[in-house]
C-alpha cells in the first residue's frame, strides 16, 4: 500500500511538516522537528512494542499489537517540548529515534539491538521500555535499522554498531550478538564517514571523499568484489570504478550507489532496475539516465536520491519526481498494478517529492504540495 504523508489525526486534516519517515517489517514512524508535545508517530504492526505502547481503548491495561492510525509515541525526553526528534529508523522488530538529547531504542532486544542488556527470556508485547543508549565518543547524527542490527554515526565521522552478528553485519570483526554500541574499526578506522545504510543484513558507508565500504552478507554478491566469503565481518574497501559516491542504499539482496554525476548504479540478486535479463551481478551496473527521464526535452534531469526496501528501489530525480522498480509486494509500489516493475518507473503524485522510505510491502512517500 502506497501511503502519502497528509495524515488524518483526530478526525481533522491536517497536513503535517513530516521530516523523517521509516518502513519497518510491517509498520511505520514519521516524525517531525517540531517543539510540540506531540513530534513521533507509529502505525502498524506493533507486537514487540516497536512503535511504542499504545493502550487499548477497551482495556486500558493492555496494549494494542496493531495501530490502525498515526498515534503519537512519547518519548522519555528531559525536555519534551524543546527538544527536536530529528530521525527515526524501524528494522524488523525494533526501532531508533535520533533527537536532540540522544537516541532512544523500543521493540525487540533479542540480539542487543537496542542497545541494551539481553534478558533472558524477556516479553516484548506491550512493554513500555523507551532506552536511552550510552557509550558514544560524541554525538550521533545518523542512525540506521538493520533486520536486527543497529548502526550508529557520529558527528566526527566514527560509526559504531550492536545487534545480531550472525552475517557479519556489526562488523566488528566476529559472529556473535552485541548488546552495547561499539566503534568500528576496519577499513573504515579513522575514515570520516558521512553516511550509513543498512536494511537486510549487509551494510554500506560512504566517506566524505566519496569512498564506498561493505560489510555483512555476501550472499547475494554484495561484496563478492572483495571477498570470496559469504560473510564478511569487518567493513571493506569496496573499489568500484564508477566515480566519487554520493549516497548509498542497502536492500535485502541488491543495493544501489548514487553518484556525484547523479548516475545510479545496481548491484547484487534480485529485480536490479535494468530488466528482467539482468538478474544479479557483483559488479555495480549503471541505470540509464534515459529511465529516470533524460531527454534533449529534459537535458538536466539527474538522480538526487535513492532508497532500498526489502526487494525495492526508489530513486527521486533534480525535479522531484520518484521512480520504483522492484517487487510489487501486495502492490507497494504504487504503479497501479500488481506486477513487478522490471525498470525504473515514474510515480505520479500530487506534488514534489521530498523522500521516501522503503518497506517490506508498503512504502511512504514523503511530498511537497504544488499548492
Amino acid at each position: 500500500m502506497l501511503v502519502y504523508i497528509k495524515l488524518w489525526l483526530n478526525i481533522l486534516f491536517i497536513v503535517l511538516k513530516i521530516s523523517s519517515a521509516a518502513c519497518g517489517y510491517g509498520f511505520t514512524l514519521l516524525s517531525s522537528k517540531t517543539k510540540d508535545i506531540n513530534k513521533i508517530w507509529g502505525m502498524g504492526l506493533n507486537k514487540d512494542s516497536q512503535i511504542g505502547f499504545h493502550r487499548s481503548r477497551k482495556n486500558k491495561s493492555k496494549g494494542y499489537e496493531y495501530v490502525l492510525e498515526p498515534s503519537p509515541v512519547p518519548l522519555p525526553l528531559a525536555k519534551p517540548q524543546q527538544s527536536r526528534v530529528l530521525q527515526v529508523s524501524c528494522g524488523r522488530a525494533h526501532s531508533l529515534v535520533l533527537t536532540e538529547e540522544g537516541v532512544f531504542s523500543m521493540g525487540n532486544n533479542a540480539y542487543g539491538q537496542c542497545g541494551r542488556k539481553v534478558i533472558e527470556g524477556e516479553i516484548y508485547s506491550e512493554s513500555q521500555i523507551i532506552n536511552k543508549l550510552q557509550g558514544f565518543e560524541d554525538r550521533v547524527v545518523q542512525v540506521a535499522c538493520g533486520q536486527d542490527h543497529s548502526l550508529f554515526r557520529t558527528e566526527k565521522g566514527d560509526v559504531y554498531s550492536c545487534g545480531w552478528g550472525a552475517d557479519g553485519q556489526t562488523g566488528l570483526g566476529h559472529y556473535d550478538i552485541a548488546s552495547v554500541p561499539t566503534k568500528l574499526g576496519g577499513d573504515i578506522g579513522g575514515v570520516r564517514i558521512t553516511q550509513v545504510t543498512t536494511y537486510g543484513d549487509s551494510c554500506l558507508a560512504v566517506s566524505e571523499t566519496g569512498e564506498l565500504f561493505g560489510w555483512g552478507n555476501s550472499e547475494y554478491l554484495q561484496l563478492t568484489s572483495v571477498s570470496e566469503t559469504t560473510q564478511v565481518n569487518v567493513p571493506r574497501h569496496l573499489h568500484f570504478n564508477v566515480g566519487k559516491v554520493k549516497e548509498a542504499s542497502c536492500g535485502g539482496t541488491g543495493n544501489a550507489i548514487l553518484t556525484e554525476e547523479g548516475h545510479v548504479f545496481v548491484w547484487g540478486y534480485g529485480i536490479l532496475g535494468k530488466g528482467p535479463n539482468l538478474m544479479e551481478t557483483a559488479i555495480p551496473e549503471m541505470i540509464p539516465l534515459s529511465l529516470f527521464g533524460l531527454s534533449d526535452f529534459n537535458p538536466d534531469i539527474c538522480v538526487d536520491r535513492i532508497r532500498c526496501g526489502l526487494n525495492q528501489f526508489a530513486a527521486i530525480t533534480n525535479h522531484g519526481e520518484l521512480f520504483i522498480w522492484g517487487k510489487n509486494v501486495r502492490g507497494c509500489l504504487g504503479i497501479g498494478r500488481m506486477e513487478d516493475q522490471y525498470f525504473p518507473w515514474r510515480v505520479t503524485v500530487p506534488g514534489e517529492v521530498v523522500d521516501v522510505a522503503c518497506g517490506v510491502d508498503h512504502m511512504v512517500i514523503l511530498v511537497k504540495s504544488f499548492i
